[in-house]
This record gives structure tokens, sequence and C-alpha cells, in this order.
């Protein structure tokens, strides 16, 4: 029974959180992170604009709490917006904006949208990114698309606990085009990085003129006193 519950709530968060990503795909949403707390069930929603999640006057948070408790039976839900910091380094995010612009404009123009934001998500500063465009486009035959610029993990520890990813989905007339998109933030100090410090040859340090001077006429000097000791 305990199993049953599990598995049930599990299956009641993932319907969920697929609910609101396809209600607010177009205001740059990242994604959704539900927690149970004694007052309620607590949902954070994170996205780029969060004006438009909220709607005028809150309109907008009214309606999708209604659903909430109505349609999924969440008790008493509390919901908060979380803003993205920097939006090109959420891969979410991204492949929420790919998939969305394919349904609006088609797949005639998928691979400026891909160079294009591979090219802004460089510019922001990132390590590297690479985007995966997979299905019937731009012929009735599925084909894989690959975008990729800088330098990415693909495996490890440091893929598995710094690389950013993101998957969507977007359906136009040919069928489901799937999007995957993968960043490497920046700041970060990867193992196998290495540095050149450039050693600056030493210079020895020439003596001042009165010194040489001294020197000089300590020279004379010795001279001289020789010179007297020969005459005697």
């Amino acid at each position: 029974m305990i199993e049953r519950n599990i598995l049930a709530q599990k299956m009641k968060e993932f319907h969920i959180k697929e609910f609101i990503a396809k209600e607010f795909m177009k205001t740059g949403y990242s994604h959704t992170k539900i927690q149970r707390t004694p007052l309620g069930d607590k949902v954070t929603i994170y996205t780029s604009r969060p004006g438009l999640v909220v709607g005028r006057k809150g309109e907008t948070i009214k309606k999708l709490t209604n659903i909430l408790k109505n349609r999924y039976k969440v008790e008493n839900p509390q919901i908060e917006i979380g803003e993205i910091e920097n939006p090109y380094f959420d891969a979410q995010s991204i492949a929420e904006k790919i998939a969305y612009t394919l349904e609006k404009f088609g797949p005639k123009r998928f691979k400026s949208v891909g160079y294009k934001t591979l090219q802004s998500v460089m510019d922001a500063g990132a390590l590297g990114v690479e985007i995966v465009i997979a299905g019937k486009i731009p012929s009735s035959r599925a084909k894989r698309w690959r975008f990729m610029d800088g330098y990415l993990k693909k495996c490890g520890h440091v893929s598995d606990k710094y690389v950013v990813r993101g998957m969507s989905t977007a359906f136009i007339k040919s069928g489901a085009v799937g999007i995957n998109v993968s960043i490497m933030p920046p700041g970060l100090r990867l193992p196998d990085h290495v540095e050149f410090i450039e050693q600056k040859p030493e210079v020895k340090e020439q003596p001042k003129k009165e010194e040489v001077k001294i020197e000089e006429k300590t020279e004379k000097e010795n001279v001289e006193s020789k010179k007297t000791k020969g005459s005697k």
C-alpha cells in the first residue's frame, strides 16, 4: 500500500509539471518544484519572465490554483514564482523556446534557429553548448541535426554535476520533433585545466655610477702604490 501511494503521488506530480510546462511554454518556462509542507503543497515555478506567469492582478495564479485544487486534488496549493537570473544558461528554457519557435514558424528555418540560439548562448559566456534537433525536418524522413560550439564534457563526474541539460518536444505537421540542449556554464575549473606560467628572465642590476668611480679610484691607488714600492 505504501508503494502504491508513493507511485500515485509521483504520477500526480509528473502530470502537474507537464500541465504547467504546456501552459507557460511562451513565458520562458524553465522547471517546477513541488514540496509537501504541513500547510499544503508548495509549487514553485521558475521562469525568465515572471510577470507573464503572474498575469494582471494575479489572475493567472488564481486560475492555476483553482485547477490544481479541482482537477489534481491538491490540498491548499501555494504557488510561488522563481526568477532565473540568466536565461541563456538554463537549458530547459532554451529547449522550450526552440520548440515554441518551431511550432509557430514551422521547420523551414530550423537551421537559423539552431545557429542563432547557439551564438547567443556562447556570447553570454558559456564554455560549451550542444543543441540536438531530431525529427522529420526538413524532409519526410527523420534526421538528427547537431549544433555544437565550445568545450563540452560528455561523460564523467564533471558532466553529471556541472553540465546543465534540458529537453522539449515540438509538435508540427510532420510529427513530433525532439530538442535536447546541453550547456556548460562559465566559471568552472575542470580537472584537466592547465595553466602556463611565464617566467621572466633574471636581470642583473648594474652598479651605480658612484660605485664605479670608487672602484676606479681604488684601482688607480693600487697601481700607484705598486710603482712607489718598485722605485724604493
